[in-house]
């Protein structure tokens, strides 16, 4: 069996997005096409999290509902899109099973699906956040500009991620089970329903927090949005996290995505 190119697949499934496009969309019409409320269901989470436990934490806290629910709904938001690309990227191969033993070789469509698939669900929660991050006092418009890259740069990383993710997933299915546990760590772990000055450096969880790669892939996002400092660590961290990770990701799918059909 011939060696694939990560560059070469990713760049035919973008230029061909009929399957993993129109799948994605197919697949979130019929979960919802019987229930009554349909599609509204997908902005339901966002709501209870961003105005029911943000409220809920900003009194906890002793900090006011405006300031505290625009941090809880961006880190929220990046958070949900990131852990639903990991957990679903980890059974993405075994559950295309049939496509793959039918001959389907560019595996990247695969993982297209899975992205776009959580892309529509941040895109449909993003009005809930827009509404709580307008009534923010300390909005910065210019961290709007910078979310125009630090946005993609998320989306960037979230790739190579589930192509690491995906191909560990199909050699070993328990990592499915085991991403649930782990993002039920992260999420505590994360600064989302605290603030990240609560866990300053130097100090033992603060270390911790920096050693999280969630916290910098939201922190770039949430910091300039809210006027809030981003420290230079997580774009130094960011830098070599985006390099190392397209590296890896690239020579584990040259190495390892022809075994995929065995596996699965």
């Amino acid at each position: 069996m011939r060696q694939r190119s990560l560059w070469r697949d990713f760049a035919d499934s973008v230029r061909r997005p009929e399957f993993w496009a129109y799948s994605s969309w197919l697949g979130i019409v019929t979960k919802y096409r019987r229930s009554r409320l349909g599609l509204l269901w997908l902005v339901m989470p966002a709501v209870l999290y961003v105005w029911g436990i943000g409220y809920f934490f900003a009194r906890l806290q002793g900090v006011t509902p405006a300031e505290f629910m625009p941090h809880m709904g961006l880190g929220y938001l990046m958070f949900r899109l990131l852990s639903m690309v990991i957990n679903e990227a980890s059974s993405v191969l075994p559950s295309h099973q049939s496509f793959i033993l039918d001959g389907h070789q560019r595996l990247t469509d695969f993982f297209l699906r899975v992205v776009a698939k959580a892309l529509f669900y941040f895109i449909v929660a993003s009005p809930v956040v827009a509404i709580a991050l307008l009534r923010a006092p300390q909005l910065e418009l210019a961290g709007g500009l910078f979310a125009l890259v630090s946005v993609p740069l998320v989306l960037v990383n979230v790739m190579w991620i589930a192509v690491i993710i995906a191909l560990v997933g199909a050699r070993f299915p328990d990592i499915h089970e085991l991403m649930g546990s782990v993002f039920i760590f992260g999420f505590i772990l994360t600064p989302i329903l605290w603030y990240a000055s609560r866990a300053p450096m130097g100090t033992v969880h603060g270390t911790f927090m920096r050693l999280n790669p969630l916290y910098h892939l939201i922190e770039v996002v949430r910091a300039p949005l809210l006027g809030e400092p981003l420290e230079h660590f997580t774009l130094y961290y960011l830098a070599v996290f985006t390099v190392a990770g397209w590296m890896l990701a690239a020579l584990a799918y040259k190495r390892y995505a022809r075994y995929v059909p065995i596996w699965v």
